[in-house]
């Protein structure tokens, strides 16, 4: 494939938009100018973004059937292609959760190996800074910032996940039972003697233990990405590997927005259910997740009291997580786009400037109804939370302040800092 000397090096599709923003964050950080769409963006608003080093679409495919995934990815992958980038990084969830019937990472993996010039896919197991780790293929994860390291099929949340439990910790084995082809691997024992970097499998896994492992991959990556471009899998910890040791200091939330603020929370996480227990500076709502897919008189009642004190100024924090996950068969994701269209109408009535959304499902389908075409880095709360800047057409939306956070991520005061204008 012929590349634009002037094209990004580094393209990006996250899996979500918790996780499309929080690799934004990262490349930031690391001073390469990055920008995130909401999809393929149009030439307009390519110009409108300047000119970049790295260059992300955010997406949902996590939550896809593999079909559906392919007609989300086919187009992605063309315009990587046409840009001319050398890492095409799919951004999939640090604890690769992914089931054969939804969020298919080898699907994935089919679908984007198609725009790349390299057959054999990088897959990279573990981002330390988040606490995730591989060893010897096995991935293990704490759970926010809890010390505790679980091996992930027997991690306390993941195990358990509603839609897609992990039961095997061995990515190889894990992603083969998707139906990706032989995975290879290179273990931290490698890493460390500075062996050579190779397998002779259609995909190649990477153990990461520590940022060195993440330092001897880097160099690797670049190596290869001189060679044509290449896919590459896995967390943020790709962005951490091609671009090195933070280069800019993290930017502190700006915002000249004032005003209350709107937070949904659809995560199951136990963390994300503390979190929103320590919310003591908002009116806290909880919703029967079932009325508000199905009743509409339910949806107006709630959008009258969520916007009655929203215009005296207080803070709304809406729950709509089942209570149990018994109950989550009857929501499933009618919710997360339920709850989309619902933020889109209650922003229609209230022009709220100030937005957040916890869990992937929850943000991805909720950025996507605000009538945004981008995302713009605005600032760091808590590893693996970023603050974004929504771009748009619509002037009353253009600007707005956006946390979009996933279940497992952020401190437990996180929303009441996030209201407070903290850092």
């Amino acid at each position: 494939m012929s590349a634009d000397t002037n094209a990004p090096f580094y393209g990006w599709y996250g899996d979500d938009f918790t996780g499309a923003t929080d690799t934004l964050a990262t490349l930031f950080s690391r001073g390469a100018k990055a920008f995130l769409f909401l999809g393929v963006p149009s030439s307009r608003h390519l110009a409108m973004a300047g000119a970049l080093d790295a260059v992300g679409i955010a997406g949902s495919a996590r939550a896809m059937t593999p079909e559906a995934m392919e007609a989300e990815l086919r187009p992605v992958g063309q315009f990587f292609a046409r840009s001319g980038i050398k890492v095409l990084h799919y951004k999939c969830c640090s604890t690769f959760d992914s089931a054969n019937h939804v969020g298919n990472i080898a699907t994935a993996m089919t679908v984007l190996r198609g725009f790349v010039d390299q057959r054999q896919a990088v897959i990279l197991g573990g981002q330390p800074s988040l606490g995730r780790y591989c060893a010897f293929g096995n991935l293990f994860a704490s759970i926010g910032t809890e010390a505790t390291v679980h091996r992930l099929d027997r991690h306390p949340t993941m195990s358990r996940h509603p839609s897609t439990p992990m039961a095997e910790a061995d990515l190889r084995r894990h992603l083969q039972q998707l139906g990706a082809d032989a995975v290879g691997l290179i273990d931290w024992t490698i890493l460390d003697n500075d062996r050579p970097l190779a397998s002779d499998e259609p995909n190649i896994l990477f153990d990461v233990l520590t940022q060195k492992h993440l330092a001897a991959i880097g160099t690797e990556l670049k190596h290869r990405a001189r060679q044509g471009s290449l896919l590459v899998v896995g967390a943020s910890s790709v962005a951490e590997a091609i671009y090195g040791d933070r280069l800019s200091p993290l930017v502190e939330p700006q915002t000249t927005d004032t005003g209350p603020v709107l937070a949904i929370a659809g995560s199951l996480s136990p963390l994300t259910r503390r979190q929103v227990e320590a919310a003591t500076s908002f009116i806290r709502i909880s919703a029967d997740a079932g009325r508000l897919v199905e009743e509409e008189s339910y949806r107006e009642g709630m959008a009258t009291r969520i916007g009655s004190a929203l215009r005296d100024e207080r803070n709304v924090l809406l729950s709509t997580a089942p209570q149990d996950l018994a109950s989550i068969a009857s929501a499933d994701t009618r919710l997360a786009q339920t709850v989309g269209r619902f933020a889109d109408r209650l922003l229609s009535e209230v022009p709220v400037r100030r937005l957040i959304a916890a869990g992937g499902d929850t943000s991805s389908h909720m950025a996507q109804n605000l009538n945004l075409w981008g995302l713009a880095y605005g600032g760091q709360l808590s590893p693996g939370v970023a603050l974004s800047i929504g771009r748009s057409d619509d002037p009353q939306r253009d600007g707005i302040s956006l946390m979009l956070k996933g279940g497992q991520m952020g401190s437990i005061d996180l929303f009441d800092r996030f209201a407070a204008g903290a850092t």
